[in-house]
């Protein structure tokens, strides 16, 4: 008879062991893998990364790669939940709008006095964009969203809604979001030019000079409540 098999093959099994350990030893570490999510937790995922990018890197910072990197998942990510960056940028917009209504309400809601309940809305406001920057400033970026995008369009109504109810609180009377009269339309734009003004001076440093000329001490704060308090004069015609 021959030799065993063994002994013909010089490869025994201890060596090609020990040949597939070179090999694997020699094998380039593997790429860094990708954070694993289930499909509902990644949309939040990148959502949440795009809100860091955002107010870190500012909105020229936010891209799809960007938002992708953040959250460490694919570059295909984004634009499978997304669809474009005007997507992206649309559904993120409406979490700071949630955001920004759950902030005026919990304000509202802890204030004990109708002074307070009159300024809480407006403070909350102001703090939230100081807050999150860029998160207020792409809420208001229209030529950047997508209002056509249900989630948008029902945060941004809720805002609005919030809004016509304390205006109606405050004038005593119920104001229908759909039919305004040219009154309560005046009251409401008035509210909001005066506070989402104060914000933009604010948030672009342009209050400092009229606050250094103020009484020493005197907060942003209370420049706001001072404008808020202010009496308005003259009313419009009509109802």
């Amino acid at each position: 008879m021959g030799k065993s098999e063994t002994a013909r093959n010089p490869r025994t099994p201890k060596k090609l062991a020990a040949n597939t350990h070179v090999r694997a030893a020699r094998r380039p570490a593997a790429a860094k893998t990708e954070t694993p999510y289930h499909h509902g937790a990644l949309r939040e995922a990148l959502l949440q990364a795009a809100e860091r990018v955002l107010e870190r890197d500012g909105l020229a910072g936010l891209t799809l790669r960007a938002v992708a990197r953040e959250a460490g998942v694919s570059h295909a990510a984004p634009t499978h939940h997304f669809g474009d960056l005007t997507g992206l940028l649309s559904e993120l917009a409406a979490v700071g709008f949630r955001q920004f209504n759950t902030a005026m309400a919990s304000a509202c809601d802890a204030a004990t006095t109708p002074l307070e309940r009159a300024l809480a809305r407006p403070k909350a406001y102001v703090a939230y964009a100081q807050a999150h920057p860029g998160m207020y400033g792409i809420m208001f970026r229209t030529e950047r969203l997508d209002y056509s995008r249900p989630s948008l369009h029902e945060a941004a109504e809720a805002s609005f809604a919030g809004l016509a109810n304390a205006i109606g609180m405050m004038r005593q009377e119920q104001i229908s979001e759909n039919a305004l009269t040219l009154n309560q339309g005046a009251a409401i734009a008035r509210a909001w030019a005066m506070v989402h003004g104060f914000t933009m001076l604010l948030l672009d440093g342009r209050l400092k000079d009229i606050l250094e000329r103020l009484p020493e001490g005197t907060s942003t704060e209370r420049l706001l409540e001072a404008m808020l308090t202010a009496p308005v004069t003259g009313k419009l015609p009509g109802p």
